[in-house]
Parts: structure tokens; C-alpha cells; sequence
């Protein structure tokens, strides 16, 4: 049938090149699973790996054989790049997103061992139900990374997020999350959660890919809280895993009262901002992949507050 073939997870692909990889991740535009489209949270995520893989804790000698599990893995393309740092990756996701997410683990491991695999770690896939202790105990925590990008878009799912994270955790465990603000209720909400269990530090833009950033997306690094209540030294680890720069304590701030309709305009008039100056767009200037998935995005986002009324 014609919905069948529509539905096949070849539908769509991207291609990314990352760490001097080219990745392609199918993806299923059709499906019902959120699961089963690239976010843009995620390739910030993983190009942020790539900028910061040459020295400090990020280098491949550093993360060499750390244990990392992904919550909400989707498509694979974060956990993608903490195994080509050289770590062992388990992917977790719910049972409907396992076939498309195998695919592109199978698909680019066979990619990846043709051209460099010695400083390739490995990669896993399994389910994981957040809650769910049998899921759980069956990944085999403690972790020493707990990743995740977009993995949270709805209240209900903040506290069975954050008991996860606590069955997955040691007490050295690093948490990594990559998140693009949808809403500001489930976003102050996140925060308060993180804040009260976690030292949370916000990446800067400056650590962050050039090219793969946008204001209303934000990489958090995070460390469990000490239970006795010195948290100094889970602060100075933290602060250690981004290189001991200065967080950005403008970004929450900045992001909260980030305009999108004046973005697209900014971003598709004439006048546009590169390197800190203001310079001139020709009309037809062509968008790079980026651009033009941010300019969706926000497009999208537009749209769900149009409401269309019969006059």
C-alpha cells in the first residue's frame, strides 16, 4: 500500500559531517514518535563535541573507554559523537523508535570502520522506559556520562526524567543536555528541577560551534549535588569539563526574552549580523542547511500561535 511505503524509515535521510565522518541518519517525517526526526538541539550538541574534541576533557584520550548512556536517543546522532570520542554508548529510546534508531547505528558503524575505527568507541541500542527499573537495571548503571538533547517538550515528563538520571547516576557522573526552548512554563520548570538536584553550568556560545547555535538553544553540563551539602568540589569538576571558562550568565535571560518573529526578520532582511558587524544580505543570498532549518523551525513555531479564525 502507499502508506505503508510512506512510512518506511528511508523516507528521509540527512547527511552530517562531523569529526571527519559522514553520517547520515535516516529519519521517518511520517511517524507519530517524536523520536524519529533530527532535532536541532542535537546537532549543536554533537558539533560542540567536535570543537572542543582537541584538548581538555573532551579529547578522545580523556573520554578513551568512559561508559555513556543517551536518554531519548532518537535518530543516534548525539550518542554518535561520544563514541567517536572513543566512549562506549548505550542508545536508550522507547520500543517504536528502536528500528529506525539500529538502522543508523548499523548503517554508520559499517561507514565508520571502513575509514578510521581505531579511535571509535562502541555503541549499543536498548529500551528504556524512563521509570521503568527492569529497563534500568538491564543497561547495567552506574554511567559516567548521562547525555540527552530535546528530551524534554512536556511537564509530565520531568519527574520520571530526573528518577532515571538518579537510578543511572554515580557520584562522579557528568549530565550533558542539549534543549531548544519550545516553552517557557516547561522550561522554567526544568530549571527549577535542575537546579535544586544539580551544579548546573550553561555552555557559552563561545564554546559552541560558529556555525550550529541559536539562542534558544542551550547546552547544560551538570553534576549531582553532594548530599552533605559542600557542593564545591562537583562545582570545580564541572567547571573543569568545560575547560574552566566563564559560563554565560546573560544566555537563560537572553533566550527567555528572545523575539522569533524578529529573528526571521533579522535573518531574511537585508541587514544581518556576521562577526559582530552588521553587513548586507544580497537578496539572493543562498541559506546554508543551518539556516534554513532554523528558519523552519521558527516558522513552525509561528504557526501553532496563528489561530485561524471564519469571519
Amino acid at each position: 500500500m502507499e502508506s505503508e511505503r510512506l512510512n518506511l524509515p528511508t523516507t528521509f535521510s540527512m547527511s552530517l559531517e562531523v569529526m571527519g565522518h559522514e553520517l547520515e541518519f535516516s529519519q521517518d517525517p511520517n511517524s507519530k514518535h517524536l523520536g524519529t526526526t533530527v532535532w536541532d538541539a542535537s546537532l549543536v550538541f554533537i558539533k560542540y563535541l567536535e570543537k572542543n574534541c582537541r584538548r581538555g576533557k573532551f579529547s578522545p584520550s580523556k573520554l578513551n573507554g568512559k561508559r555513556v548512556i543517551e536518554l531519548g536517543a532518537g535518530c543516534g546522532v548525539a550518542g554518535f559523537g561520544m563514541a567517536l570520542l572513543g566512549c562506549d554508548v548505550v542508545m536508550t529510546d522507547q520500543k517504536e523508535v528502536l528500528p529506525l534508531l539500529r538502522r543508523n547505528v548499523e548503517r554508520n558503524i559499517s561507514r565508520i570502520m571502513q575509514l578510521n575505527p581505531d579511535s571509535f568507541g562502541s555503541i549499543k541500542v536498548a529500551e528504556l522506559s524512563w521509570g521503568n527499573e527492569d529497563d534500568v537495571r538491564a543497561v547495567g548503571p552506574p554511567f559516567d556520562y548521562i547525555i540527552g538533547t530535546d528530551v524534554v517538550y512536556a511537564e509530565h515528563l520531568l519527574e520520571p526524567l530526573l528518577q532515571t538520571i538518579f537510578a543511572l547516576s554515580g557520584p562522579k557522573t557528568t549530565l550533558m543536555v542539549g534543549y531548544e526552548i519550545r516553552s517557557t512554563s516547561v522550561h522554567e520548570q526544568m530549571l527549577n528541577m535542575w537546579k535544586k538536584h544539580f551544579e548546573v553550568k550553561i555552555v557559552p556560545n563561545s564554546k559552541m560551534d560558529d556555525t550550529y547555535q541559536h539562542p534558544s538553544i542551550q547546552l547544560f553540563i551538570m553534576g549531582v549535588k553532594l548530599q552533605t551539602g559542600n557542593t564545591a568540589s562537583t562545582s570545580k569538576g564541572i567547571d573543569q569539563t568545560i575547560d574552566e571558562v566563564e559560563t554565560d550568565q546573560d544566555t537563560e535571560e537572553s533566550s527567555r526574552k528572545c523575539n522569533e518573529v524578529e529573528q526571521v526578520a533579522q535573518c531574511v532582511g537585508e541587514k544581518v549580523e556576521e562577526d559582530g558587524k552588521v553587513v548586507t544580505r544580497p537578496p539572493d543570498a543562498k541559506l546554508s542547511e543551518w539556516e534554513a532549518r532554523r528558519y523552519g523551525s521558527i516558522a513552525a513555531r509561528l504557526l501553532q500561535d496563528i489561530k485561524i479564525t471564519n469571519t
